[in-house]
């Protein structure tokens, strides 16, 4: 099953996934800032031209990541492959990420493209300007900065307040602001949406009395 969200109500799915930009955008990932790292042990591997970082904290502007292991293929990020394993942690801007792996390819001083996977990958984003969090979880990120293409994948969910939307690939185009979801098929991979509208009613619970059709005005 396969659909493209883009009517209301389902403009709360751009809503909920209008934060996780600040992520994509990465307007706090300034390539040409000075870059702090602390690590418990550093391995420079010539051979296979690799530096190996374990207990990895690297700081960058207001960006910062942790790590049990980092490994890049050079320290420079006008063209490197930076790999995070274990434990991964990475703070961008109003932004927070915890998953077991991480991927940032780097050419020119600029991120092309990033993969996170964790089981699964947690993100929490405030919104500008308010104290609303947007929470997601999936399995896999897969972020295309040059094609502007965030695809959730592996049980992906979204959830703010009372919205929430689950799918087992949300893929979010960001320049287009289209969301695609996809399921797998089976029941329990079928796109699910939770709306709760801004003045909706309460649902009742068992402690409210019922009304008694006998009484009489």
């Amino acid at each position: 099953m396969k659909g493209t969200l883009n009517n209301s109500p389902l403009l709360l799915v751009a809503m909920l996934l209008a934060p996780l930009c600040g992520f994509a955008q990465m307007s706090d990932f300034d390539m040409r800032l000075p870059m702090d790292i602390d690590a418990d042990n550093t391995t420079i591997d010539g051979k296979n031209s690799m530096i190996i970082f374990s207990g990895l904290r690297l700081t960058q502007g207001r960006v910062s990541i942790q790590a049990d292991e980092g490994r890049a293929t050079r320290m420079e990020l006008e063209d490197s492959i930076w790999h995070f394993d274990g434990n991964v942690v990475i703070d961008v801007g109003d932004g927070h990420i915890e998953c077991d792996s991480a991927e940032l390819y780097f050419d020119d001083f600029s991120l092309q493209s990033a993969i996170v996977t964790g089981a699964p990958a947690l993100y929490d984003l405030q919104r500008p300007g308010t104290d609303e969090i947007t929470h997601a979880e999936a399995e896999r990120l897969d972020y295309d900065v040059r094609g502007g293409v965030i695809q959730f994948s592996g049980q992906a969910t979204i959830t703010e307040g009372g919205n929430q939307i689950t799918s087992n690939v949300l893929v979010y185009n960001i320049a287009e602001q289209r969301i695609n979801a996809d399921s797998s098929g089976d029941e329990d991979g079928r796109v699910r949406i939770t709306y709760t509208p801004a003045n909706g009613l309460e649902v009742p619970t068992d402690d409210e009395p019922e009304p008694d059709d006998d009484e009489t005005p």
